[in-house]
């Protein structure tokens, strides 16, 4: 079984910042991972794509956090991470992370979800 697991978010002023962490573990030992992504949910709202990073370090940005936010990872750690800087109260949201493939020393895991950490951010 292989999960991931977020932790960081919690409450902020505007202006301040929060570092996201989302860390995947799993029965066996985990090989590889390939493309993560930062998603968010506002009330209300679709789930959106904020960032994502792939396996050689390459990463994207949704345009409303570029400058602001940084993806980064540590394949050592199996961890990826979100440091979000200048936070405004637009970037109040669930976020989730999901990784698109994992390779295990059983198998491949595809579309893992973790289970969401909370920001809020008040103006």
């Amino acid at each position: 079984q292989v999960q991931l697991v977020e932790s960081g978010g919690g409450l902020v002023q505007a202006g301040g910042s929060l570092r996201l962490s989302c860390a995947a573990s799993a029965s066996g030992s985990i090989v590889s991972i390939n493309v993560v992504g930062w998603y968010r949910q506002a009330p209300g709202k679709e789930r959106e794509l904020v960032a994502l990073i792939k396996s050689g370090g390459s990463a994207d940005y949704t345009d409303s956090v570029i400058g602001r936010f940084t993806i980064s990872r540590d394949d050592a750690k199996n961890t990826v991470y979100l440091q979000m800087n200048n936070l405004k109260s637009e970037d109040t949201a669930v976020y989730f992370c999901n990784a698109d493939r994992l390779r295990l020393a059983y198998g491949t895991a595809y579309d893992v979800w973790g289970q969401g950490t909370q920001v809020t951010v008040s103006s």
